[in-house]
């Protein structure tokens, strides 16, 4: 699923480069945090939400096989 993420968000963004999925599991759930360049962040979250609706829409389906749900964040970079 992370590759997936970075995958989509990278062909979406002016900054590749600065896009960082990080991925934390816990019983039942994936959670993903995307991190983009500050510069991208409307990029990535669409007008109205609708692009990150999209790539959420896309990773929970991918998701399916899995039996694990998935949850992604979209987060500032991380600075440092």
């Amino acid at each position: 699923m992370k590759e997936l993420v970075e995958h989509i968000a990278k062909a979406l963004v002016d900054h590749p480069e600065r896009v960082h999925v990080t991925a934390t599991t816990d019983n039942e759930t994936v959670h993903l945090a995307l991190s983009v360049h500050p510069e991208d962040m409307g990029k990535v979250i669409g007008k109205q939400g609708r692009i990150a609706k999209a790539i959420r829409s896309v990773v929970h389906a991918a998701a399916t096989n899995t039996n694990k749900r998935v949850r992604i964040d979209i987060v500032d970079e991380i600075k440092g």
